[in-house]
């Protein structure tokens, strides 16, 4: 899709900003308190952007392949790679269509990329297959039933030009429903609200309303 080359050369930028960073570090530490890295395994990172997720499990001494439809976002996230002399193999791929045997690798990883997938259990499916026998496969995603959640459906209607607009968002329930049988843990983060005054975020906000309010982010994780 030529809308992810487009905002490719600002994507990173977010993860600047004090919310931007707050918001990578909850759901990186939920993704990784349900995901259980061990070193040398082999991971494929789905929908792997500029590479945010995949420099982090490398970082943990997997092997990383990610998979990206946005040839920009993987330039990005080869040359980030490089700086840091990490050895991640990226490539244009589509999710529906994997070029990869049965059975291949460790662990699947997909971190804010189902928002983008029309076809979730085809997706799934496919993550499933290159997955070997007992490997884990772990979704993390938007919440559609969030403030959150409503903010970027909102953001996608006023205008035609965010890339809201396509997005595809999941509720706890849509999450947990792509393989129901396999499902083994699933969890929240990102309960301090998107207009949240900078000076008011911190960890100790978010805990307290993690007791009223409903996450932004959410994952789930499967045992093929």
């Amino acid at each position: 899709m030529a809308v992810f080359n487009e905002i490719a050369d600002s994507y990173d930028g977010w993860y600047n900003s004090k919310l931007g960073s707050f918001v990578d570090t909850v759901e990186t530490g939920l993704a990784f308190k349900l995901f259980n890295v061990e070193k040398d395994m082999t991971v494929l990172d789905v929908g792997c952007g500029t590479g945010n997720f995949s420099i982090k499990l490398a970082n943990l001494g997997c092997k990383v392949t990610g998979i990206d439809i946005s040839d920009r976002m993987l330039d990005l996230g080869r040359k980030k790679a490089r700086s840091l002399g990490l050895d991640i193999e990226f490539y244009s791929m589509d999710v529906y269509d994997m070029a990869f045997k049965d059975n291949h690798f460790d662990a699947a990883f997909s971190m804010a990329a189902f928002e983008f997938i029309t076809k979730p259990e085809k997706a799934v499916e496919e993550m499933f297959r290159v997955t070997k026998t007992g490997g884990a496969i772990l979704i993390g995603t938007i919440n559609k039933d969030s403030r959150w959640g409503e903010l970027y459906i909102e953001k996608g209607r006023r205008d035609d030009s965010d890339i809201f607009r396509y997005a595809h968002f999941k509720t706890p329930d849509d999450l947990k429903e792509l393989n129901k049988d396999r499902l083994i843990n699933y969890g929240q983060c990102l309960f301090i609200p998107p207009d949240i005054a900078e000076e008011e975020i911190s960890m100790e906000r978010e805990l307290k309303l993690s007791k009223t309010e409903r996450g932004g982010f959410i994952c789930a994780l499967w045992k093929k």
